[in-house]
């Protein structure tokens, strides 16, 4: 059965549909208000805290995926040459560093202008996407901070990671 068919009544709000969707994966969740939801996510590598938040202002469902990290300050100007080029190899959503949260943060924003609805398949794939992709590229944050690679040697190991598992 797909997750659009639990969904039988019309006009349901974003968060609503993440909340059901949080139920069905069995995520850990908070709903902190009407419009938002706060939920913890496993991966592979770590724990990651997904909020999502809907504005009706710009008609717009707003997700941020973050996971701590606290690199040495010396390293910062490499961590924003990594955030480039990480940047550049993502088509949907974003990274970006929260230097006073010491936060690292995936965002992405659905826009559902003219009363458009999210189906739930698609703010399933919208938090998967948001996972995956904080999977596909911590490995090369961690060796930036903590090791001696160049931002161009840890974006070959999330590259390579891209590839495959055995």
């Amino acid at each position: 059965m797909a997750v659009s068919e639990q969904f039988i009544q019309e006009d349901l709000h974003p968060i609503d549909i993440v909340e059901t969707l949080a139920e069905h994966h069995d995520w850990d969740f908070d709903r902190i208000g009407d419009d938002q939801i706060a939920m913890a996510v496993e991966g592979q590598w770590r724990t990651y805290s997904i909020t999502l938040a809907w504005s009706g202002y710009d008609e717009t469902l707003r997700m941020v995926c973050t996971f701590e990290m606290e690199p040495p300050e010396e390293k910062m100007p490499l961590i924003y040459d990594l955030l480039n080029r990480v940047n550049d190899q993502c088509w949907a959503g974003s990274f970006t560093w929260w230097d006073e949260q010491k936060l690292m943060v995936y965002r992405y924003g659905l826009v559902l202008a003219g009363g458009q609805m999210a189906s739930p398949e698609q703010i399933d794939t919208l938090i998967k996407a948001a996972v995956l992709s904080a999977e596909r590229y911590y490995p090369a944050f961690q060796l930036l901070a903590w090791g001696d690679r160049t931002p161009a040697d840890a974006l070959q190991v999330a590259i390579a990671e891209a590839y495959g598992r055995a």
